[in-house]
């Protein structure tokens, strides 16, 4: 499966890119057979003013909660790497936003992934709006969360 790298807003006012380490990460996790667990975690990168360099992801950990169509990130492990990357880096490599899996083609968001988007922008203490990426079996949904509720959807840059 190959997944574009780069996304944009409709304005092209913020720029994403995803390391092939980070869309690797993804492809092994693909839900492509019936009974395949949701797999999960956070997204770690930098920030460039308005744009963001995604080079890093954790992947579901023992603790985590898992099934065919439910994944809840719990800290532990997480938690813990983000830290540690974030002092690694002096502050440069930071906490971007979550992603997951969805058993489709061409993800969407549920009423529960909107809802935990928004608790989890809310609490953001750099007031950035977090990063949300459904991982499909054939596309991902990117979509930036501002702490008021759901942001702009993201583009694929052509």
């Amino acid at each position: 499966m190959q997944f574009m790298s780069s996304w944009a807003t409709e304005d092209r006012r913020v720029l994403l890119n995803f390391s092939d380490d980070v869309l690797e990460t993804f492809r092994q996790h693909i839900q492509s057979e019936d009974f395949e667990s949701e797999a999960g975690g956070i997204l770690l990168g930098t920030v460039h003013g308005n744009n963001m360099l995604i080079i890093a992801t954790t992947i579901p950990t023992i603790w985590d909660k898992r099934s065919r169509y439910f994944f809840e990130r719990l800290p532990f492990g997480h938690d813990a790497i983000a830290l540690a990357r974030w002092k690694a880096s002096q502050g440069t490599v930071r906490y971007l936003g979550e992603w997951h899996t969805h058993p489709e083609y061409y993800p969407s968001p549920s009423d529960l992934d909107r809802s935990e988007w928004n608790h989890l922008s809310s609490r953001r203490q750099d007031k950035r709006p977090m990063l949300a990426v459904i991982v499909g079996r054939k596309n991902l949904y990117v979509e930036l969360v501002p702490d008021s509720g759901p942001g702009p959807v993201m583009i694929p840059v052509k």
